[in-house]
């Protein structure tokens, strides 16, 4: 939860605000501005440049930023009297963020948060950097010096400044890349440029920092369907494997924090992520049902236990994120040494030491061998050392309860609830445990309630009251959520509610020119960006497509199907020029090329005997799917006017009856459970 310090001081323009990295700084000597117009007239009235410094509410590196600059009298003096100074939550404004990011990769070639950009009242960017410490040290410059140095230049040299600013506007705006078509080859192309910047002996991709990126994965999976080759099947269970063992694991508490910094997985940024915990959790369940290896699906559940824990408001949405930082030292909350195991756990701290490699101080839990093998070594029973461990785990946990718990970033954001909403259903579908449904239903249901407007379009962000004009992101994301939803409830209103926010997307984002879907609906940035490649989540027009693709499939809209067709096109230039940054598009064209499958369930949605059809499906790792059950209890249920080719799928002989489609034409249907497979072959 957000806490201000406050004693005696003077609130900023930041006090009214609602997102939690902004309130973090609304006592700041600093007298920030929110991103709005009333910051922008000033900087016009005033003739003064703009600072604007962009963050979010778990960075570790804004919070030390903040600690040595912007609660410093000296360094805000100077800002206020040189600047008008800007904070944005990019968690809140990704499209802020998006700009402004591009711009520093152009400016600096890399970029990263707390983002610090320097620019003229209408916008343009001259200065670009990432951390600035408050005085200059190893060749960075300090903001003592920055400061006064861009005073001097903007009262001297301003139309060289400005002249800056046009050209970097000039270069974000210009697009090299070329329409055209993507054919079936960019499956292997994709997987060759993973195999190069795979590492071999310990999982994930790069060296360091390591990140999860399960949208990787989760196309390699796919690959290994396609291809059969064994390859990609060893690479994602290499890196799920060496992920859980790891620190960035928590071993205790469980969830993964945001990245390693180092390339064995062993010591991460300790953040912990909405959208990680969606994605990797996906990841896993998506490896389970590929491979039965129970450990994939025993990780899937211990991180929604802890979404379940910490991550999920009273009324059933989930929260962002949490911090990395508590006591204002990053990681404190997570570190051990051997003579606080021994206290808690007397003679049993050896083995509970060795099992963690928790050392003499400052140890992050983490294991560098499989459980078989430890039980081994330790020569007890692999089921009564686990059984061992869960109670070592317990006490720890217990214990650690009692620490000062890192800050939690309570804000609901529409795109990231989709993302876990979408986990958990594939999840319970994956697992056949209902459970995991219904938190999902639960989280989706207080989107539809309290984050639409009154004309039916989606909000972003909801603390103390929804806010903010939903995104691309925002709209692909809770939709996919709503179709994997239906897929594992069957509640119709799911569905329903999926087609009319794809309808809203297309009215406020497509473009009918090009194609493709701009990332927001505001004509007042530098410029309307169209996203193709991933970051730490998919991209959102990837998911969008794959949305349409699979609506059209269930609807039999073939409409939806040729606006991803133009989106392949729109992207196609980038897509093909670096395919390995665009793994969740390629998954999108997995389905699109096929095979993929239409599925109706025709029966008594209250049968046993039709469960148990369903279940048999779910029970396959058959990814490029849709799913429709048809109650035939009902002479035209509601899913016969949204997908009308399902009015005369009827049951066989008063037992349910499964009907499979394939590139166009459909097969005979089945009323066997043990026959459901070869409709799949």
């Amino acid at each position: 939860m957000v806490k201000m310090k406050s004693e005696g001081k003077k609130p900023n323009h930041l006090i009214n605000e609602k997102s939690p990295y902004l309130l973090q700084h609304s006592y700041n000597p600093v007298d920030w501005y929110p991103w709005g117009e009333e910051a922008f007239e000033k900087a016009r009235n005033e003739g003064k440049p703009i600072f604007l410094s962009i963050g979010y509410s778990t960075c570790h590196w804004c919070h030390v930023m903040a600690r040595e600059s912007f609660e410093d009298d000296e360094v805000a003096e100077l800002m206020n009297e040189v600047f008008v100074p800007i904070k944005v939550d990019r968690e809140e404004r990704p499209d802020v963020d998006g700009v402004y990011m591009r711009v520093c990769q152009i400016m600096t070639g890399s970029g990263g948060w707390p983002l610090t950009i320097i620019m003229t009242p209408d916008k343009k960017p001259f200065f670009a950097a990432t951390y600035l410490p408050r005085k200059g040290r190893a060749g960075m410059p300090g903001m003592m010096e920055l400061l006064p140095a861009v005073k001097k230049l903007w009262e001297g040299q301003r139309e060289g400044l400005e002249s800056i600013g046009e050209k970097v506007v000039h270069s974000i705006k210009k697009s090299s890349y070329e329409r055209g078509d993507v054919g079936k080859e960019i499956f292997l192309d994709t997987y060759k440029e993973l195999t190069h910047s795979f590492d071999y002996e310990y999982g994930g991709f790069g060296i360091s920092p390591k990140f999860p990126t399960p949208h990787n994965l989760i196309f390699l999976l796919r690959y290994w369907k396609r291809s059969g080759d064994g390859k990609a099947l060893y690479m994602v269970e290499k890196t799920l494997q060496a992920m859980r063992l790891g620190g960035i694991y928590d071993h205790l508490g469980f969830g993964f924090h945001r990245y390693s910094t180092d390339r064995i997985w062993h010591v991460p940024h300790f953040e912990k992520m909405l959208y990680d915990q969606a994605m990797i959790s996906m990841a896993y369940a998506e490896a389970y049902l590929a491979t039965g290896v129970n450990d994939y699906r025993k990780t899937a559940e211990e991180v929604v236990s802890y979404v379940k824990r910490e991550m999920t408001s009273p009324e059933g949405a989930f929260y962002s994120a949490e911090d990395a930082d508590s006591e204002g030292k990053e990681g404190l909350f997570y570190f051990w040494d051997v003579e606080e195991i021994k206290k808690i756990l007397g003679e049993e701290a050896g083995m509970a030491a060795r099992v963690f490699g928790i050392g003499k101080e400052n140890a992050i839990p983490h294991m560098s061998r499989p459980v078989s093998e430890i039980a081994a070594e330790e020569d007890i029973d692999e089921e009564k050392f686990l059984l061992k461990m869960e109670e070592t785990r317990k006490k720890l946990f217990e214990e650690r309860e009692k620490r000062i718990h890192p800050g939690k970033d309570d804000k609901i954001l529409t795109g990231w609830n989709g993302l876990m909403i979408a986990s958990l259903a594939i999840i319970s579908r994956a697992f056949g445990e209902r459970n995991y449904s219904k938190i999902a239903v639960r989280a989706a249901d207080f989107i539809l309630e309290n984050m639409c407007s009154k004309d039916g379009e989606l909000l972003h962000m909801y603390r103390e009251g929804a806010s903010v004009p939903a995104y691309l992101d925002d709209y692909a994301f809770f939709i996919w959520g709503l179709i994997e939803l239906y897929e594992a409830t069957f509640d119709i209103k799911f569905l329903e509610k999926a087609i009319d926010l794809n309808n809203k997307l297309l009215e406020k984002f497509w473009d009918e020119k090009e194609g493709g879907f701009y990332f927001t609906s505001d004509d007042s940035l530098l410029i309307k960006q169209k996203e193709s490649i991933d970051g730490a989540i998919p991209s959102g027009n990837s998911i969008a497509m794959l949305n349409m693709l699979r609506l059209g499939r269930m609807t039999a809209e073939t409409d939806l199907e040729k606006k991803a067709y133009k989106m392949v096109k729109t992207f196609s230039g980038e897509v093909k020029d670096f395919p390995s940054a665009h793994t969740s598009f390629v998954t999108s064209l997995d389905f699109m090329f096929g095979p993929s499958y239409e599925v109706v369930v025709a029966g008594d949605s209250s049968s046993e005997k039709t469960m148990e059809m369903i279940r048999a499906i779910n029970s396959m790792y058959v990814p490029n799917k849709v799913m429709i059950l048809r109650p035939t209890e009902k002479e035209l249920p509601t899913i016969t006017d949204i997908a009308s080719f399902t009015k005369e799928m009827n049951d066989m002989d008063g037992s349910p009856a499964v009907y499979v489609c394939r590139g166009y034409a459909c097969q005979t249907p089945v009323k066997d459970a043990d026959k459901i497979r070869e409709l799949f072959d």
